[in-house]
């Protein structure tokens, strides 16, 4: 799919205690505490989905599994493996995911 690019957006568009989902990018960034933001992969490790919500947990739809906002891991199969961290970094509001 080539080089995208960076992702990046705004901290006020990244809700406190959840997170949020950029197809695009197949990324999701999250804010599990104020002021603290995690980016992960959001291709689901089990079959290959793009998770489609975020709540208090990261869901993928597919097969039901669900994932930490804080650092990716399981919280609740068929998942096997916890969704790959990336690379964020806050700049004054903006995020950048590489």
């Amino acid at each position: 799919s080539g080089a995208a690019g960076p992702l990046t957006v705004k901290e006020t568009d990244i809700p406190v205690g959840s997170g949020k989902i950029f197809p695009d990018a197949q990324t999701v960034i999250t804010q599990p505490k104020n002021g603290e933001f995690k980016a992960f992969s959001a291709v689901c490790t089990h079959q290959g989905c793009v998770v489609a919500t975020v709540t208090d947990t990261i869901n993928c739809d597919c097969h039901g599994s669900k994932y930490s906002i804080t650092d990716g891991s399981v919280v609740n199969p068929p998942a096997p493996q916890p969704l790959p961290a990336k690379t964020i970094k806050v700049d004054g509001d903006t995020l950048t995911v590489t």
